[in-house]
């Protein structure tokens, strides 16, 4: 079986002349949990933007065989291509279980998506268990904690039978027990599905990533484990701040962008 779930080659983004994405290759694979980290203004969102049909490039992005440049994005998201975005979109006077449901509900009418079911699929049964949110299945989603609407988020990714998650900065304004929650979240996720973290914070890149890609000016600037991107003098100087000190010593601390990343051109993220 090929791991390798979605493919990226030559993703190239331009806005006015300006590039923000210029010639990214990266490939998703079944299994792991894949960062892409880099200062404000590296291409992460825009790279994730145009995977997902909002925003036009050149270059491929293939997915079961199948070229995706161009495509709509219902049609992109019907591949299995999923996202979320750092700020939760969830539907906040419908309950947990209501959102998983709509989720689930592909074919269904509209009168029936919002209708409340005494009995619901199995699958947004399991998927409520998975997130932990099975005891605030009738909890109306506006009044969840943060980080419960960000788990909601990824949930409704998963009844909708995406097996492509591409999550952007999904520990932003979390406590550390919603981090450490969200970690093990992924990698349970990842067990058969590819998972890509957007993310500034390193403490928790170094915890849970299985593959980083360093992106700087649109660009690739390094790419491999945690270990690899980590010494590489390239990363140290440009994101860590010094190609001298341990990258331990030099990474931002938790949730704090770097000095490089508070002065990088913050137009795309």
């Amino acid at each position: 079986m090929n791991d390798v779930l979605l493919t990226c080659k030559n993703i190239e983004v331009s806005f006015d002349g300006f590039k923000a994405v210029d010639g990214v290759d990266l490939e998703l694979r079944r299994g792991e949990v894949h960062f892409l980290i880099g200062p404000n203004g590296a291409g992460k969102t825009t790279l994730v933007d145009a995977i997902t049909g909002l925003a036009k490039y050149t270059g491929s992005v293939t997915k079961d065989g199948e070229e995706l440049r161009g495509k709509k994005i219902p049609h992109i998201a019907r591949k299995g291509i999923g996202r979320t975005f750092q700020t939760a979109t969830v539907f906040e006077n419908l309950t947990v279980a209501q959102n998983l449901d709509i989720a689930a509900g592909a074919g269904r009418s509209p009168w029936s998506l919002l209708r409340r079911r005494k009995h619901l699929p199995q699958q947004v049964l399991e998927t409520m268990e998975r997130i932990g949110l099975a005891d605030h299945a009738g909890t109306d989603a506006g009044i969840l904690a943060h980080g419960q609407k960000q788990w909601l988020e990824i949930g409704m990714l998963l009844v909708g039978d995406a097996d492509v998650l591409l999550l952007d900065e999904p520990i932003a304004g979390m406590g550390h027990e919603e981090r450490e929650t969200t970690g093990k979240l992924l990698h349970d996720i990842a067990a058969d599905r590819a998972v890509a973290v957007v993310e500034h914070d390193m403490d928790f890149m170094r915890a849970n990533a299985s593959r980083v890609t360093v992106l700087h000016a649109g660009a690739v600037l390094a790419a491999g484990s945690v270990d690899e991107v980590s010494t590489d003098a390239k990363v140290q100087e440009v994101y860590l701040g010094t190609s001298n000190a341990a990258p331990s010593e030099t990474a931002p601390s938790k949730g704090a962008p770097s000095k490089d990343m508070e002065t990088a051109d913050a137009r795309v993220a």
